[in-house]
């Protein structure tokens, strides 16, 4: 039997391809995730572990600029440290936020991973964390930069550089160009190394260190060193040995890749879920084509075991074949992948690839088993074949009972899943989101079983049309397309799985960014938002240049403060009365906004609602610094997403606060925005390349872009699922051209000529991948509306939006997808000898 099976596999190669594509792509897919994961997971642990290979004991701290409290390791504990018996040497370190400019004035590396930090020196004038390959350590008034932004700034030592960190741009001397393991840098970041002074000043206060990483001397214990350190070292300091630091960052990032590598997984599963409609659809067809056979091996002694056993095992020989190339295929994605990553600029750390055993038995796995798994049915339906009902064909009529029994399940299971997804959006929230899960399962398993009975009346209702546009091939294509429901279904569902999901993404994608359009439009009036790049705090001087820039109408930060209420903490907006109803729709409910510069607050209404507050209300507060004080209620307003519950004057939180926390400061402009009233203000800030300014259309689109970017990496993710689809139109389409040579013949001998043939071939395809289409749309629709529902309460204006332009392209590519899939099935179906057709049995 199972030469058998390897004759049969090799017989019917040319008809197999198909599948062994579609499995092919899915282990190519969970392959190539799983190597390429498991590369970046080593060269990172790798890294991560060479960055503390002369690191005994690591020190780390909270310490803060703004908090006084939390100072970090003094000198004289510095000191202490390094005059511990076995300690070779011991480093303080400090580090924030610092962007380099390159020649055209613009920010080198993302803005978040862009860093700074002190070059501490040891006896021998040398960082062992830092390695100069030009130039020497700065000293103050120079700086010293990583080789990736010196070269990405054409930076040479001597040069003059841009730097930028809270407060204005300086421009100091390349002392030098090193390299580092740094973790940031290569993420595509930067890092400034500036002299020990110049950091402690920026980053924390002067004579003080956020961090220490201490070395051991020949044959010292770090376990010792440890315990050592630990006696010296200010409450709110922490200290590990290096090891284990390094093992901690290995489980962080080992955690963090964790999320990447389930969600390339889960759109491999996918692809492989579509594929199993394409294998189960092959098998079908070439099990009907070989009703005789089966019926020969059957009356010579076969039993109904072998004749299984016989199809499943050529089902794991293509499984397996398909595994490999796949494999294959897996490898080179996981290298394009992580050539991918160094060409955006995350350039990914030096390191072998890697080929787990994980990697390999999974890909071989998923490919074997799902292959057996999609001919299990078929295998089945070949076994129960009589002798002598398989020689005369009778066994493909389906049973009025079966089709009965079929129908009925599938009517259930849908309608459960149904009620589930609409229950789910009822209940919202995660919850309901996990019911619309469960529900999407089962209805989309249901609408599976049921597409054999949708097929006939949706394909019925365009019948008149294709005839009357393409004529007698539009008839007989209509006509091919409900020959067979099952096939018929088959085929559409593995399209209708992959525009449910690319439909339902839209859907709720696009009334997301709408959402967040309107909120924008509705809630904003400034003409610029200016933040740092790195989304940290600016520096009080740039709230002060913009005040007194040329042009400016109107200025105010959104400033964190807040105050204790009873037994609650409050959030606020500190902002500069008199201005901040210019550059934000407010609308007042009860008092007056102009209580803002008397020292009163403004409460949105749900806040003070849910409190009990009104106007004139004094309420007993506690401010940051512990200092006990009373606030007026002076006016009530809408909320707006922009601001927090609570307005107060800066002046007042600034009394409060050992230093402001400006996240963001909104201008207005005479005249509106401008190009030159941009630049005036670019200018004021000291064209410096950490700072941002963004008119509104520029908001909308860093909000509304991230929406788009998603959506397009999970088209990208589904476009294999889709391809797959694909291969099941074609390898219905040729295996169901092979099948009718003798009928094809027939209509070539009473006049159908070669071009009406295809055009027939053509017209099935596309019927069959606009069935799917439209099927899976409608679902899309109707899981994109239950998830939206889920959603609609923390989205502000939230209202269902159908991207019908989407809908149409989906639809018109899906019979753009049918066209081309017909194109070798329609070509080889002209192409038959119209005697020797007729001839065939």
């Amino acid at each position: 039997m199972f030469r058998t099976a390897l004759r049969n596999v090799l017989a019917h190669k040319a008809r197999l391809l198909m599948t062994v594509l579609a499995v092919m792509l899915g282990v190519a897919f969970v392959s190539g995730t799983l190597v390429f994961t498991d590369t970046l997971g080593n060269a990172l642990r790798n890294q991560s572990a060479k960055s503390y290979d002369d690191v005994a004991v690591s020190v780390q701290t909270y310490a803060d600029q703004r908090d006084q409290e939390k100072t970090g390791i003094d000198a004289a504990t510095l000191e202490k440290i390094q005059g511990i018996d076995g300690v070779a040497a011991a480093h303080g370190r400090v580090s924030g936020f610092a962007g380099v400019a390159d020649p055209d004035g613009k920010l080198i590396g993302s803005g978040w991973s862009n860093t700074g930090a002190n070059f501490a020196p040891g006896a021998d004038g040398k960082d062992p964390q830092y390695t100069f390959t030009d130039g020497k350590g700065p000293k103050a008034g120079q700086v010293a930069l990583d080789r990736a932004t010196a070269d990405q700034g054409e930076y040479q030592v001597g040069d003059k550089v841009r730097v930028a960190t809270n407060g204005p741009v300086q421009e100091l001397t390349l002392s030098g160009v090193f390299t580092t393991e740094d973790g940031a840098v290569n993420a595509g970041g930067s890092l400034v190394l500036f002299d020990q002074r110049t950091a402690q000043k920026q980053y924390l206060r002067p004579g003080y260190f956020k961090d220490v990483t201490v070395t051991a001397a020949s044959g010292a214990s770090d376990t010792a060193l440890l315990e050592k350190v630990e006696a010296l070292l200010p409450e709110d300091a922490t200290a590990q040995t290096g090891q284990a630091l390094a093992e901690e960052q290995a489980k962080d990032i080992e955690s963090g890749l964790t999320g990447l590598n389930t969600m390339l997984l889960a759109f491999a599963g996918i692809a492989l879920f579509v594929g199993v409609f394409l294998i189960a659809n092959t098998f079908t067809m070439l099990i009907a084509q070989r009703t005789r056979e089966l019926a020969l091996m059957r009356a010579v002694g076969a039993s109904r075991r072998q004749v299984k056993r016989s199809v499943l095992a050529e089902a794991a020989l293509v499984g397996l074949v398909a595994s490999a190339v796949g494999f294959g295929l897996g490898l080179g994605l996981a290298v394009a992948l992580r050539s991918a990553m160094d060409a955006f600029g995350a350039e990914m750390p030096a390191g072998p690839l890697v080929v787990s055993p994980v990697a390999v038995g999974s890909a071989f796995g998923v490919g074997v088993v799902i292959t057996v798994l999609a001919a299990w049915l078929p295998a089945r339906r070949a076994a129960k074949i009589p002798p002598v009902a398989a020689m005369n064909s009778v066994h493909a009529v389906a049973t009025v009972k079966s089709l009965v029994v079929r129908n009925t399940i599938g009517s259930i299971v849908t309608a459960a899943g149904a009620v589930a997804i609409v229950a789910g959006a009822s209940k919202g929230g995660g919850e309901g989101r996990y019911l619309i899960a469960g529900g999407a399962f089962f209805a989309l398993l249901g609408v599976m079983v049921l597409i054999p009975l949708l097929s006939r009346p949706v394909i019925a209702a365009v019948r008149p049309l294709l005839t009357k546009v393409f004529g007698v091939s539009g008839k007989l294509a209509a006509q091919n397309a409900v020959r067979n429901p099952r096939r018929t279904g088959t085929t559409a569902s593995a399209l209708a799985i992959g525009l449910t999901l690319v439909t339902g993404l839209s859907v709720l994608g696009l009334t997301v960014g709408q959402a967040i359009d309107r909120m924008t439009t509705d809630h904003i009036r400034a003409d610029y938002m200016v933040t740092m790049a790195s989304g940290r705090p600016m520096d009080s001087s740039a709230l002060k240049a913009l005040e007194g820039a040329d042009g400016v109408s109107a200025v105010s930060p959104k400033q964190a403060a807040g105050f204790q209420f009873e037994d609650d903490y409050l959030g606020a907006s500190s902002v500069t009365p008199g201005a901040v109803d210019k550059v934000f729709h407010l609308k007042v409910v009860d008092g007056s906004l102009a209580t803002l510069e008397d020292g009163a607050i403004a409460v949105d209404t749900k806040t003070a609602d849910k409190r009990g507050w009104k106007v004139g209300d004094t309420l007993p507060v506690t401010f940051d610094d512990e200092k006990k004080g009373e606030l007026k209620v002076g006016a009530t307003f809408e909320g707006n997403e922009f601001l927090d519950s609570v307005l107060i004057d800066r002046a007042v939180a600034d009394a409060h606060e050992a230093a402001p926390m400006i996240m963001e400061i909104w201008v207005n402009t005479d005249g509106g925005p401008s190009d030159s009233a941009r630049q005036a203000l670019v200018d004021a800030l000291g064209n410096n390349p950490a700072i941002d300014v963004m008119d509104q259309q520029e908001i909308r689109n860093a909000f509304g872009g991230i929406i788009n970017t998603m959506l397009y990496i999970m088209y990208g993710l589904l476009a294999m699922a889709l391809v797959i689809a694909v291969l099941g139109v074609v390898n219905t389409l040729a295996m169901s051209v092979f099948e009718r040579q003798q009928e094809i013949g027939m209509l070539r001998a009473i006049g159908l000529d070669r071009r009406r043939v295809k055009r027939m071939i053509r017209l099935e395809a596309v019927v069959i991948s606009l069935f799917g289409a439209v099927l899976g749309t409608a679902l899309g629709v109707f899981l994109g509306w239950a998830i939206g529902e889920t959603i609609a309460e923390s989205v502000p204006g939230y209202e269902l939006v159908l991207p019908w332009d989407r809908i149409a392209i989906f639809l018109a590519l899906a019979g753009l997808v049918g066209v081309l899939a017909a194109l070798w099935p329609a070509r080889s179906a002209a192409r038959l000898n119209m005697l020797t057709a007729i001839k065939t049995e």
